[in-house]
């Protein structure tokens, strides 16, 4: 698998198209930091670290629905590994007039756009969210 991040994203968005409550990806720690801010922007309920099927560690993420209809609309990879994408704090993409979320990966950890313009810092645009 070349871009882990993707593949979490995918999951997550196929698995809520599909209505399932739960979904299982590989864990790792920047897949963690940015269920962090999916957990803490409200699109998820949260996630718990587990043992997988294979015994390799997993991570199970608890999808949230409202009205019977998944919260999170949309879900894209920005920068991947053969295109990274960095932008400035002033450059930070604003998603669906501040609606969505981009979670940027800057030198503070992993945070939403709003936290990176509060903190001045700018980053890697890992994803957005809406």
């Amino acid at each position: 698998m070349n871009d882990p991040i993707a593949d979490m994203l995918t999951r997550i968005r196929n698995s809520s198209l599909r209505g399932k409550s739960v979904v299982e990806t590989p864990a790792s720690k920047l897949r963690a930091w940015v269920l962090d801010v999916l957990a803490d922007e409200g699109y998820i309920r949260g996630y718990e670290a587990i043992t997988g099927k294979d015994g390799h560690p997993a991570i199970e993420i608890s999808l949230k629905y409202y009205e019977g209809e998944p919260v999170i609309r949309e879900l894209k990879r920005v920068s991947t590994p053969g295109r990274r994408v960095y932008m400035g704090v002033n450059d930070i993409p604003v998603v669906r007039q501040g609606l969505g979320v981009s979670i940027v990966s800057t030198p503070q950890g992993v945070m939403s756009d709003a936290k990176a313009r509060a903190a001045n810092v700018g980053g890697e645009v890992l994803c957005t969210v809406f």
